[in-house]
């Protein structure tokens, strides 16, 4: 009611009227540094990937593509170093349409990543290593400038960029598309500043800097607007593709609000996510929109608890669970699924290998829940309060249904303190849920991205590493390094089939349920604005129609 009254009322609440398409996103950046970056990226994500490019780009089919890079060779050395040897085009310049990208400017930004906030995702390349200890050590600004010589990146000419990887790494091409750790910086205009003039010439936009690369730039940045203005780079090499009547949108605003959605119904602002997964239930506007994500939600296990702690006793309830049933009517579509992998996911699970898995089969897991010792107790499953594109609340309750329906009792428990919740033990030792739900999303087009969570260091709070005396864990790393080693993709999917049957089948750690799609509102007049497989606000093919005013 709060809302509706002023909005009615005409209360801008932080929205002033400028010219431009207004785009509603649900946070603000935390940096404009790509290179030194953040631990919340994702909020980073959507101004980054229209302003900057990296070397490889992805098809609509996921394959990896040129980008800032023509073509590139893949090579294996003696010592099992794998080297990249990019060639770099000639035709891109920086977005004041006169300095040219070259090998230089990957160099600079790679160095600096290995030394920013999120420098571990930069492990693959050699020599990274050395440059995280001596980090640790608290070591000089020498020692760490001579390590980072020798990482493996250099700049053989202006135009060619040599890659070097402590091992292969299949998912690297992949990699390189999405992940803006590895977008180039400006190092002809870097070079000189300080540390500290760097990041302010990234966080503090002005007189055309930072300079962009892609179809934007950012020309103003308002921290306490809580909005960012973006213009049309007018000398990228990756302009939108115009249809008859289209141009380029020449002024684009991403802001923060709690009022999105009626600000749209008001038309004051042009694109907005529908993430209420109540409101989804409701009247469906003509102009909502979906997109299927490379996600995937599913249900983990307590593997230290009993009963939990028997992995048949696992595999019989990810039997007893109607995914279809579970979905049905809560969302204007859905993909209910049992496997990990989407099925969009270059990689995925063949018919033959998602009908190996666990799947629904009623009576079999009634036959093999029937006098389980401990299951005469209620289970507790914990999972995120709050609203969400995910209809959460509906998916625990008819899970606790579905559940009973095979004698297995269910609590639910909706938690805001959900991550802490799910890592607490109890005084015994293991930890204190039973069963929590999550969604999981790819980084990057390649199977590598969902497995890293499940591995011994990744933060999948199963306690599944502690199975067996750890024997399966170990299998399981041991195929993913191998498949992520691999370069021959036939082989390489099917070491990751087998670490994705260890998982939900033999180990039954998880039990997927389905295949989240992310809703969307924009105007007619907007091509290309929309939602990429990876949860991120695509605006690099956005166009007008020519008839859209340049303001309200």
């Amino acid at each position: 009611m709060l809302v509706l009254v002023l909005v009615a009322g005409g209360c801008r609440c932080g929205f002033q009227p400028e010219p431009g398409i207004k785009v509603v996103v649900p946070a603000m950046p935390t940096t404009l540094d790509w290179s030194y970056s953040d631990p919340s990226s994702w909020a980073n994500y959507p101004v980054m990937l229209a302003t900057q490019r990296g070397l490889t780009t992805l098809a609509p089919d996921h394959s990896v593509q040129p980008g800032l890079a023509e073509r590139w060779e893949r090579s294996l050395r003696l010592d099992g170093q794998e080297v990249y040897t990019f060639h770099l085009r000639h035709d891109v310049r920086w977005s004041d349409g006169v300095t040219p990208l070259i090998a230089q400017d990957f160099v600079l930004g790679w160095h600096r990543a290995l030394l920013g906030r999120e420098r571990g995702e930069m492990g693959d390349l050699a020599g990274a290593e050395e440059v995280f200890a001596l980090q640790e050590q608290g070591a000089s600004s020498e020692q760490l400038q001579a390590a980072l010589a020798r990482v493996g990146v250099e700049a053989l000419d202006p135009h060619t960029l040599r890659v070097t990887l402590a091992r292969p790494r299949s998912y690297f091409l992949a990699r390189l598309a999405n992940v803006y750790l590895f977008f180039p910086t400006p190092s002809a205009v870097l070079a000189g500043k300080s540390e500290e003039e760097v990041r302010d010439y990234f966080d503090r936009p002005r007189d055309g800097h930072p300079l962009a690369l892609g179809p934007y730039r950012v020309e103003n940045w308002d921290r306490a607007g809580e909005r960012v203005r973006l213009v049309h780079n007018p000398h990228s090499a990756f302009q939108p593709p115009l249809g008859p009547g289209e141009r380029p949108a020449p002024v684009l605003t991403l802001l923060k609000s709690e009022i999105g959605p009626a600000l749209y119904e008001r038309g004051r602002v042009d694109f907005v996510f529908v993430d209420s997964a109540v409101a989804l239930q409701g009247r469906r506007p003509d102009d909502l929109q979906r997109e299927p994500l490379l996600s995937t939600y599913f249900l983990v296990f307590n593997t230290e608890r009993p009963p939990l702690d028997r992995p048949e006793v696992r595999r019989a309830i990810a039997r007893a669970i109607d995914r279809e049933a579970l979905m049905k009517g809560l969302l204007p579509a859905a993909r209910p699924s049992h496997v990990l992998l989407p099925p969009e996911l270059p990689g995925a699970a063949s018919p033959e290998e998602a009908a190996s898995l666990p799947h629904f089969e009623p009576e079999r897991a009634r036959a093999e829940l029937a006098g389980v010792p401990g299951l005469d107790r209620p289970l507790r499953l914990v999972y995120k309060a709050g609203d969400s594109f995910v209809p959460e609340v509906a998916i625990a309750e008819r899970l606790a249904a579905q559940l009973a329906a095979v004698g297995v009792r269910v609590t639910v428990d909706a938690r805001s303190d959900f991550t802490a919740e799910v890592s607490r033990r109890t005084a015994e030792g293991p930890r204190a849920y039973d069963l929590y739900m999550r969604r999981l999303g790819a980084d990057y087009a390649h199977p590598n991205t969902f497995f890293t969570l499940f591995e011994r260091t990744g933060l999948h709070q199963s306690g599944w590493e502690t199975q067996k005396g750890g024997e399966p864990m170990d299998r399981f790393e041991k195929l993913l390094d191998e498949a992520d080693a691999e370069p021959d993709e036939a082989r390489s999917r099917a070491l990751y089939g087998q670490a994705q049957a260890v998982l939900l089948d033999e180990m039954a750690v998880i039990a997927p349920i389905y295949h989240p799609d992310r809703y969307f509102r924009a105007r007619a007049s907007l091509h290309g604005v929309d939602v990429d497989p990876f949860n991120f606000l695509s605006l690099r093919e956005l166009r007008l129609d020519g008839t859209v005013a340049e303001a309200r």
